[in-house]
């Protein structure tokens, strides 16, 4: 078969419905994940919560949805995707729904713990995906799914109209029907990933506790999480952190820096699909080459003060939206990148590495943006969360590099072993 029969193979039948059902349900997921995004806003002033309430309510659903990666990786490789991610989806829909009938502070937070899960979902549909897949066509294939991110757009452009009409409990009830709905549908239109049913088949009996954190003991997994720590947890520190940042550098009216924070978000979760089609074509390692090359320079730039502040090489407000969206650009790329290694390194592994990656970006998305308030407060300076993104950068890059060329070495030498 040729090359480009095969690509074409690739993404029809089993393999291309498990690839755009996954992609649609983490859609929804995302939309759920972030949906405190919007009708927190509403449910601080009804309840006259301070700004830290406020900013430990909007965090709980990322927090936990990090942290439940692992697990939920680990669960996909124990007991299928097509089940736990069914099963993953119904738990947070149930939480969404009943979050609707909080009244209270505490019971919020609870209700956010369940809405949370919906995060979860990113590890569980990776290590779903990939089997259907070989492994010159994963990195494309995790691209797409990934960019199921955009859901979280989904929500800053919809869910302000349900609010506003019906209030912020008709959200969280649609949105949990919806993705009651969706659970549904995945169940009943998708079939067990490869990968499992060749396990399930052959009666081979699960691995232990030990077996499937032993590829955690690599240090090599640690620095693929701070790729991701960068690239996902960066990408989604600045979806939430940029609405303030205009507002407050630049004084934009707060509808304005949503829309730009909205259209920043958009592109940065589509472009992953583009991300993992060139991983694939030219290298992951390539591709994370040019992502770091290029953050550290966009990170360095928007590190300026702005002009507005009265500083002769400050950057102005033009100069600062496009180069912080040729840095989200290059985010959408690394994402993809990242995600294209851990198939091929940790073939036997994908849920429990996944989830640990997956885990340490979404704890770059809930931690960044409260060490780009404390910097903020200590140094006063705004552009100070730029010069803590370029500190992750620099050490990423250098980190990489050393790596690769100690391998390259190491590659070098068994050659010239072999050929003695």
């Amino acid at each position: 078969m040729s090359s480009s029969k095969r690509s074409c193979s690739m993404y029809t039948g089993e393999p291309a419905k498990a690839l755009w059902i996954s992609t649609a349900a983490f859609t929804v997921c995302f939309a759920v994940w972030t949906i405190f995004a919007i009708i927190g806003v509403r449910i601080k002033q009804d309840l006259g919560l301070s700004e830290a309430q406020f900013g430990l309510l909007v965090g709980t659903p990322i927090l936990t949805g990090s942290v439940v990666r692992l697990v939920l990786g680990i669960w996909t490789g124990r007991y299928g995707g097509r089940l736990v991610y069914t099963l993953t989806m119904l738990a947070s829909a149930l939480a969404t729904f009943l979050l609707s009938y909080a009244t209270t502070y505490t019971e919020m937070l609870i209700a956010g713990l369940g809405v949370g899960l919906a995060g979860g979902s990113f590890a569980v549909g990776v290590a779903y995906v990939s089997p259907f897949f070989p492994p010159e066509r994963q990195g494309t294939a995790l691209g797409i799914f990934g960019a199921g991110n955009v859901g979280a757009a989904v929500t800053k452009f919809a869910a302000p109209f349900v609010l506003i009409a019906w209030g912020w409990q008709t959200v969280a009830e649609i949105w949990a029907l919806v993705l009651a709905a969706t659970a549904i549908i995945f169940w009943f239109s998708t079939t067990d990933d490869p990968a499992f049913r060749k396990r399930r088949n052959r009666g081979v009996v699960s691995k232990s506790l030990l077996q499937e954190f032993a590829p955690l003991k690599n240090v090599q997994v640690w620095r693929f999480s701070l790729y991701y720590f960068f690239a996902f947890g960066g990408f989604v520190a600045l979806s939430l952190w940029l609405p303030r940042y205009l507002v407050g550098v630049y004084g934009f009216d707060i509808a304005v820096a949503g829309m730009v924070a909205a259209a920043y978000s958009i592109p940065g979760s589509i472009f992953r699909a583009f991300g993992g089609m060139l991983s694939d074509r030219k290298g992951a390692r390539t591709v994370m080459y040019w992502m770091l090359g290029a953050s550290a320079v966009a990170t360095l730039i928007l590190s300026l003060p702005a002009a507005s502040e009265g500083h002769a090489f400050g950057i102005t407000p033009a100069v600062f939206i496009v180069t912080v969206f040729v840095l989200g650009f290059v985010m959408s790329l690394g994402k993809a990148a990242v995600y294209k290694h851990i198939p091929a390194y940790y073939p036997e592994n994908v849920g429990a590495v996944g989830g640990i990656v997956g885990m340490m970006g979404g704890l770059g998305g809930f931690l960044l943006p409260i060490a780009f308030g404390l910097l903020k407060d200590m140094t006063g300076l705004w552009s100070s969360c730029f010069l803590l993104l370029f500190a992750i950068v620099a050490i990423s890059l250098i980190w990489m590099h050393v790596s690769v060329m100690r391998m390259q070495r190491r590659a070098h030498s068994a050659t010239a072993t072999a050929t003695a």
